[in-house]
């Protein structure tokens, strides 16, 4: 809330001569009845009538006080504003294909990397930021947007099995490039998250990279898995998931080559501090200046102490003629 008049705030000030001129009128203004003795008196309760005497004149400085706002005009204001900021045009692209249950992160991969991008997200406020899920198969999960709330809110909701399982690298890149080529940001960046080596979809790595390179879009490419074994998922004849010790294989080679031929860079993440650094590191991207518009407007909002007013000065005058009224 803002005031037209601001500075007629300051007749609150003429409220403190008033409120002292009152008291001092009560102190001086006692009305004397001569009688021979008060004895009779002397135990009679104080009426509540005279306790109300001077609820008439808080209703009147109350009303008082809500007329001079009403002079300042309170008002709501929704504005256009043009202003500088930095920010860059953001895809996270996850794989979500079964190794990603792994349990060599608190309390599995997937888990792991999405509490982290979740966190990653918040943190880059001034940034549009997509989300795409792939794993034998790719898809978009939230296209570019800077609503925060929406794309967490579809990060926690991702699952292992939501697609066809298999890993298609290659098909998370080819989306991600979809999604990220009408930004306006003159930094344009997909950060690639995988445990595994490509074995699925109709687009090469290596192809997709030299299109992004061709678009000047850096991949950052995170590699998640520790060394040597983990407890991944299997599933057994029954269809049951079962967990086993397994040689953790991601190919490193082609997400290093991913990175280098767009001029981003490769991340080994080994466990979930690892991730977390990962991240941060990733957050010092090259920003840059855009301009972000506003909408400016401004409503008056004084009718609520106009009609406070009226209701204050009714009330006292009701009290005053029909409940406090002095006797002839």
């Amino acid at each position: 809330m803002q005031f037209a008049h601001p500075y007629l705030l300051f007749l609150f000030v003429l409220l403190i001569p008033l409120i002292v001129w009152y008291i001092m009128r009560q102190r001086k203004s006692h009305p004397t009845l001569a009688l021979s003795s008060t004895s009779a008196f002397a135990k009679m309760p104080t009426s509540w009538r005279q306790y109300m005497r001077h609820v008439l004149f808080a209703l009147r400085v109350a009303a008082i006080g809500c007329l001079i706002i009403v002079l300042a005009r309170p008002q709501l204001k929704d504005q256009w504003a043009t202003a500088n900021t930095e920010g860059t045009d953001i895809v996270i692209a996850l794989d979500i294909s079964g190794s990603m249950l792994a349990r060599d992160f608190e309390p599995n991969r997937i888990e792991a990397a999405k509490r982290v991008a979740a966190n990653f997200i918040q943190g880059r406020t001034s940034d549009n930021i997509g989300l795409v899920i792939f794993a034998g198969e790719s898809l978009t999960g939230v296209p570019m947007t800077g609503d925060r709330a929406q794309l967490i809110t579809y990060a926690s909701n991702i699952n292992v099995g939501m697609l066809e399982d298999g890993t298609a690298i290659g098909d998370g890149i080819a989306t991600s490039l979809n999604r990220i080529k009408d930004g306006k940001a003159k930094s344009r960046s997909i950060i690639l998250i995988t445990d595994g080596s490509n074995n699925s979809g109709t687009v090469t790595p290596l192809s997709a990279a030299e299109v992004a390179k061709e678009m000047g879009v850096k991949i950052y490419t995170i590699g998640v898995g520790t060394n040597g074994k983990a407890l991944s998922p299997s599933y057994d004849m029954f269809g049951r998931i079962t967990y086993t010790p397994q040689e953790v294989v991601i190919d490193e080679a082609t997400l290093k080559s991913i990175a280098n031929t767009t001029g981003g860079k490769y991340f080994r993440a080994t466990n979930n501090d690892v991730l977390i650094d990962v991240f941060s590191e990733i957050d010092a991207l090259e920003k840059t200046k855009m301009n972000v518009s506003s909408f400016s407007h401004t409503e008056d909002d004084y009718m609520l102490w106009a009609w406070l007013a009226f209701g204050l000065f009714t009330l006292e005058i009701i009290l005053r003629k029909v409940i406090l009224r002095p006797i002839p």
